[in-house]
């Protein structure tokens, strides 16, 4: 063989030969994003084709790998696969071996739109069908994984807030194909409510990718959701994350945390609300303490008025006012001042002539004494 010569191979010589070059000039692990296209199971595999719309590619999923996926795809939707080659060097067949399978944004996004318009349509995710938050909850359900960072945040904060209410904890799985658990779970709480006697429920999960969440957008999950018995407030994910669970609740927080936030009172805001209605009390029973004291003491100076000293002495007082009247109004002191009082002989005082029948003795009454004198005419008028 000379070095001009092209190189001879077997077909299994070849096969292997390529296989050799795959396998020492192409990364062991990779990343693809494409669409899925026909995926089917066989003999308990997943085989499917990975598409960008130019070029196409075999994929497979084995059976042992796909019992631990939480996620398997449709016809049309989009992934995001971990996977590397698999060269078959008996036929020659390359194929990407699935190692990690999950769903891309836009996969997410559709079917949040899809379930979205649907429980819209069944007249699910309706403002007026919320239902307000109980003020002093005495026995709240937290639905989420345990254990979790998200349950200990909750827990603590509940401490801390509000440490009188009941917490109950339902552990669900919240990551994966658990859409069914999910609703079983929910449905044993709504029969259990009658015993429990809930007060509100809270469905809670920690932060993570928006592909992860996809369970909340689950039209089954969220339809049982809409028929909780007691309001229901949602903490999905971060801030941003908006599922179809959390426009079906009654109300929905940022986060798990913000989720007990909303829910319970706060302690510290309650003791100052006690505070300010015990001063508030205070106030009120001092202003109609002194109101009853004024009242009192306007009725004890009206009972002293009356008392009957205080009414006879104002009777004195007016005894001696008209005793100076009628001092001052007696005929001695007129006669004093040199005034006379003319009688009758029987002693009836004179007040018109026309009382006088001359001739007539009468009487002079002067202040030391009477003159008796003899009327012998009467002149009418001021005639002298």
């Amino acid at each position: 063989m000379t070095t001009d010569a092209p190189p001879t191979y077997s077909v299994a010589e070849l096969n292997a030969a390529i296989g050799s070059l795959l396998e020492r000039g192409f990364a062991p692990r990779f990343l693809v994003q494409a669409t899925a296209s026909r995926p089917q199971i066989k003999k308990g595999h997943l085989w499917l084709t990975l598409t960008d719309g130019n070029a196409s590619i075999t994929a497979v999923v084995w059976a042992s790998k796909l019992q631990q996926l939480n996620f398997v795809p449709g016809d049309g939707d989009g992934v995001l696969v971990v996977g590397k080659l698999n060269f078959w060097a008996a036929r020659a067949s390359l194929a990407v071996q699935v190692l990690d399978l999950r769903p891309s944004l836009t996969t997410v996004m559709r079917r949040f739109e899809e379930v979205r318009e649907q429980l819209l349509q069944e007249g699910l995710i309706d403002p007026s069908r919320q239902r307000p938050l109980p003020r002093y909850p005495r026995r709240v359900a937290l639905l989420t994984s345990s254990p979790s960072s998200a349950l200990a945040d909750m827990l603590r904060t509940a401490r801390e807030r509000w440490p009188l209410t009941s917490l109950l904890l339902l552990p669900i799985p919240v990551q994966g194909d658990v859409a069914q658990q999910i609703v079983q779970r929910l449905q044993r709480l709504s029969e259990a409510q009658p015993r429990l006697a809930l007060d509100a429920i809270v469905l809670a999960r920690g932060g993570g990718s928006r592909e992860d969440l996809m369970v909340f957008d689950d039209a089954d999950v969220c339809r049982q959701l809409a028929m909780s018995p007691v309001p229901l407030i949602t903490g999905i994910g971060h801030e941003d994350d908006l599922t179809v669970a959390d426009l079906v609740a009654d109300h929905r927080a940022a986060t798990p945390t913000a989720a007990i936030v909303q829910l319970l009172p706060s302690r510290d805001h309650a003791l100052a609300d006690v505070h300010q209605r015990q001063r508030h009390w205070r106030d009120q029973q001092a202003w109609a303490l002194k109101r009853e004291r004024q009242k009192l003491n306007q009725r004890f100076e009206n009972w002293s008025l009356h008392h009957p000293r205080r009414l006879l002495e104002r009777m004195r007082v007016q005894l001696n006012q008209r005793m100076k009247l009628l001092s001052a109004l007696a005929p001695e002191r007129w006669l004093a001042r040199g005034f006379a009082i003319l009688e009758t002989a029987d002693g009836r005082p004179l007040r018109s002539i026309t009382e006088v029948q001359p001739p007539q003795d009468l009487l002079v009454r002067l202040s030391d004494g009477q003159v008796v004198v003899e009327a012998k005419a009467v002149k009418p008028g001021s005639q002298r």
